[in-house]
């Protein structure tokens, strides 16, 4: 007798379709968009973006995947919704001219409606209207609390509410709808619609310490996976940009090649070869003690390398970063006319940390540097609390090592730096190459001098002693600790005519 055994099915899993909706960082935090062909509940407080988010996912879906869109407002006009999205370069009204996209303002005049004949016909019938007469895929309704505020009737309001999802569904559109946010934590008023609803999606408009600061966070998600954390997002002039912690990851490209720092005395530090292409140099100490100097000599030579360099520069103009640096012989000037060197002179708490970083990713997008400058990075102390600076430092970092670019921090340290020569933001353990860069008083304090030293330099051997640095009219010059070897060197070349007296007698 032949035994036979039955094979075992496996049933196959329908997975979850998505439907993207073009959002910077949205689809990556949703794992791919909303759900296709379903409910999702956009919440938040007053000012929070609900509105901007479902007219940003219309106009995405109608210019970048051909999908035309409904917007049935209850609150605002046509052209009061116009006039909201003109400042923030949405073609809104050219869509709604070629017919992508059908904005419909519908006046609820609750005087005319009897609560016991309440029900929503009238609006499917406008709705259906809408979506046969441009085959629209998506489908905005703001807000919920609108249209059943003059409901009391709790069985009513249940009613009709499951009634309005079930033929959303029905009519096979990836709807939004928005909503307030309830008293009590609950995530809406009637505190139906979170339990309908496929998706919620939690925004927030929050002001601590003098600084509004907005997030996003993904409530629930059925049939997903999702991002759980509150993420920072912004609203610029491009609509709405989510700027998730998941995208710092530690997947950068390694490289043995090295770039000049634009010292020649500095680069034997290195083993004449100079820092790791594609890495991150930290240059820290103390006030006048040289930081920039050193920045400055490496953004010019990136720029004759061919190379493009984005200059941030947080506490000098561009006008007068270029008149110092000239001072010691190294010139921006001709860089920024050939267009290889960019200057962007802002207080980092004119933006906040998230409209800053959103920049940051603007520019390197736009500019396409292969070197950047960030001087000084103490200068995002004080604008968020130590994990919010962090994780913004980490995600600029992670956003540079990703596009290889090489880049150079400066940090400004208190006159103890030896408690902490890292400075006050902590960096020390995500950066490739450490330089500390003092002034020493001799015993009598009487005078000053400069020394640079290197702190580490992962994967590359360098020179671990200290060298007393001098700022002439060529430059940074190095001198080993017989100072007196060097200045003779200098003076064969005719270079200590640009030394200035008390250096020379150092």
């Amino acid at each position: 007798m032949i035994k036979t055994t039955k094979k075992k099915i496996t049933p196959k899993r329908n997975k979850l379709l998505k439907c993207p909706t073009g959002i910077k960082g949205l689809d990556e935090i949703t794992e791919g968009g909303l759900p296709k062909n379903r409910i999702t509940l956009v919440s938040g407080n007053g000012g929070s973006g609900k509105t901007l988010l479902g007219i940003d996912f219309l106009i995405k879906g109608a210019t970048d995947y051909n999908e035309p869109g409904i917007l049935m407002s209850f609150e605002e006009t046509e052209d009061e919704l116009f006039k909201n999205v003109a400042s923030l370069n949405m073609d809104l009204a050219g869509l709604v001219s070629r017919k992508k996209i059908v904005l419909d303002h519908v006046i609820l005049d609750r005087k005319e409606i009897q609560e016991q004949d309440f029900n929503l016909e009238g609006i499917f019938v406008r709705l259906e209207e809408a979506i046969d007469s441009i085959g629209a895929k998506r489908v905005v309704l703001d807000s919920l609390e609108s249209i059943f505020a003059g409901v009391t009737d709790t069985g009513v309001l249940r009613l009709e509410m499951k009634r309005l999802f079930r033929w959303l569904k029905e009519k096979q559109v990836t709807a939004i709808v928005t909503g307030e946010q309830g008293p009590n934590g609950s995530f809406t008023r009637h505190g139906l619609e979170e339990y309908i609803s496929d998706c919620i999606i939690l925004l927030d408009n929050r002001v601590r310490d003098q600084i509004a600061t907005r997030r996003v966070r993904i409530i629930k998600y059925r049939g997903s996976k999702h991002g759980t954390s509150e993420y920072p997002f912004v609203i610029d002039d491009e609509g709405l940009s989510v700027i998730p912690i998941t995208s710092a990851g530690l997947e950068q490209p390694g490289t043995s090649k090295r770039v000049s720092t634009g010292i020649p005395s500095l680069d034997k530090l290195f083993t004449g070869k100079g820092y790791t292409k594609g890495s991150t140099i930290l240059a820290s100490g103390t006030a006048g003690s040289g930081k920039t100097s050193f920045a400055g000599a490496f953004a010019v030579e990136s720029c004759k390398r061919g190379e493009r360099c984005l200059f941030f520069s947080y506490e000098e103009s561009a006008g007068q970063l270029t008149q110092n640096m000239k001072s010691i012989g190294i010139n921006f000037a001709p860089w920024i006319k050939k267009g290889q060197l960019k200057i962007v002179a802002l207080r980092p708490s004119f933006l906040g940390l998230e409209m800053h970083l959103l920049n940051v990713y603007k520019l390197i997008e736009s500019f396409k540097p292969k070197a950047v400058v960030i001087d000084p990075i103490s200068s995002l102390v004080g604008e968020g609390d130590e994990r919010e600076v962090s994780s913004m430092i980490t995600r600029m970092i992670d956003l540079f090592k990703s596009r290889s670019i090489t880049t150079f921090f400066t940090s400004l340290v208190s006159g103890t730096f030896q408690s902490n020569p890292s400075g006050e933001i902590g960096v020390s353990s995500l950066i490739d190459t450490w330089i500390t860069v003092r002034m020493v008083e001799d015993k009598e304090g009487k005078k000053r001098t400069r020394e640079v030293f290197i702190v580490k330099s992962r994967g590359t051997d360098h020179s671990s002693d200290v060298h007393k640095f001098i700022l002439s009219g060529n430059g940074i010059i190095l001198m080993p600790n017989d100072g007196k070897a060097k200045l003779s060197a200098n003076k064969k070349k005719g270079l200590d005519k640009n030394i200035p007296e008390n250096e020379k007698n150092k």
